[in-house]
């Protein structure tokens, strides 16, 4: 039954047109740390909007059958720890704040969705090793941009908090760079 919701063209382009909604309001909200980034920079700071553009791609182009491999690499990684990203930071946020704005809770349920829906069609990506790597390596590599050059999504309550948010995420990019192995390459070597 969900292997057939997901496939249905009506849903896929629900899903796209939502995710494409998402995907421009994210580089919107994004907008003032924008402004100050370094030009060498703006690729890599705005993380949930790419990681959603990602999947808009890859939901464009398998709505035509078509499988882009990198881009199914950089979006079941991405979305998942970007999306357990921003609801572990808003849940911390509100342990720190003891409180949290409507948007808080909106960004943590949009952002965990994100994390579902990457992992919902790893079925369906055509990923194998190399594309995983290659994931990995953009991923790790934004990890360095945010955490050695500054340039992490701006969270001014737990700013304070940055070698420690740091540390998890490198981890958390582990486990997304883990998992996203074990739904795609793991189940087609077992085949073999």
């Amino acid at each position: 039954m969900l292997k057939y919701i997901l496939l249905d063209k009506r849903f896929l382009l629900g899903l796209l047109i939502v995710n494409l909604i998402g995907t421009i309001y994210g580089y919107y909200w994004y907008r003032s740390q924008l402004s100050i980034t370094p030009d060498i920079f703006l690729v890599f700071v705005p993380d949930s909007p790419t990681a959603s553009l990602f999947f808009t791609i890859f939901l464009l182009l398998f709505l035509f059958n078509r499988n882009t491999p990198y881009i199914e690499a950089l979006a079941i990684i991405t979305l998942f720890k970007y999306g357990i990203w921003a609801v572990a930071m808003n849940l911390f946020t509100l342990y720190v704040d003891g409180s949290l704005s409507w948007q808080g809770y909106m960004l943590m349920a949009s952002h965990g969705g994100m994390a579902i829906q990457g992992l919902l069609y790893a079925p369906f990506y055509a990923i194998k090793v190399r594309h995983i790597m290659f994931g990995a390596l953009w991923t790790l590599h934004n990890d360095v941009i945010d955490y050695v050059f500054d340039m992490m999504p701006m969270y001014s309550s737990v700013t304070m908090y940055m070698e420690e948010i740091g540390y998890f995420t490198f981890w958390l990019s582990i486990l997304s760079i883990f998992i996203a192995y074990k739904l795609t390459i793991k189940p087609k070597n077992s085949l073999s």
